[in-house]
């Protein structure tokens, strides 16, 4: 049982560290213009 709680608390940050790479390159998209500012996730 310990070893599937430290899987899903490895899965859980591998999650957490995609999403704030995806929110980073949002970003940097919007203020090189290639993305426009008004853009929304879906």
């Amino acid at each position: 049982m310990d070893a599937l709680a430290a899987m899903s608390f490895i899965f859980g940050m591998v999650g957490v560290v995609a999403f704030v790479r995806l929110q980073k390159l949002t970003k940097t998209l919007k203020e090189k213009g290639l993305l426009e500012e008004d853009y929304k996730e879906e």
